[in-house]
């Protein structure tokens, strides 16, 4: 059977980017990066996509003051390496209505909440100052408005008293680099069905502090 073919954004260290590199060179993983792709050219996640000797591409977005402009050259430059899926690993940088349509159902993204509580920037700091008792990440089916879109995989971590947020990134991110890598390979697998903006998993296990919703049994 075909690998998925993934493409991975990053606008900086691209740690997320790592993992699903990771993941993809396991012998027995259903995707392949075929594509590391940043609108920073200084990004350094871009060395170790080097490194490990895959395809990258930079689309320098200081050349691009429109965002269609910028999302015209990312479409096409997706299309050219045959992209079946488009991972954001912390791609800074909000995507036009018009190319999330294009590719709708083919983009995911990350983000260190549980959606939909505390969308957008500055995350961390704003769980601490709510006073919950928890918080984690999100994998989810983009939209076209910001940090929309249905859930596909979550991550739950506690928030401990005298928690910084430096403290509780750290956390977060590490739910994250167990999160991202299962979001793609259940997709990767035929496993995720959409029903009515809903996400339904078939037959899946997620690992401990993972959380696959909704998750239905085949």
């Amino acid at each position: 059977m075909a690998k998925l073919k993934t493409a991975v954004l990053i606008s900086e260290r691209g740690s997320n980017m790592r993992e699903l590199v990771a993941a993809c060179n396991e012998p027995d993983f259903p995707a392949e990066v075929v594509l590391v792709l940043s609108n920073n050219p200084d990004a350094p996640g871009l060395e170790h996509a080097k490194e490990k000797g895959l395809a990258i591409h930079v689309i320098d977005q200081s050349g691009f003051p429109k965002r269609a402009e910028f999302d015209v050259v990312l479409d096409s430059v997706l299309r050219d390496h045959k992209v079946n899926l488009v991972c954001l690993a912390g791609f800074m940088r909000i995507l036009s209505e018009d190319l999330v349509n294009k590719w709708r159902n083919r983009i995911i993204n990350i983000h260190p909440s549980l959606l939909p509580s505390f969308k957008g920037l500055n995350t961390h700091a704003r769980v601490l100052q709510s006073g919950v008792s928890f918080s984690g990440c999100t994998v989810h089916f983009v939209r076209p408005e910001m940090d929309e879109g249905p859930v596909i995989v979550q991550a739950v971590v506690p928030v401990h008293n005298g928690d910084t947020v430096k403290k509780l990134a750290a956390r977060v991110l590490a739910a994250e680099h167990k999160a991202y890598p299962l979001a793609l390979r259940l997709i990767a697998e035929g496993r995720v069905r959409l029903v009515v903006e809903k996400v339904k998993i078939d037959g899946a296990l997620a690992p401990a502090g993972v959380v696959i919703n909704p998750t239905e049994k085949s």
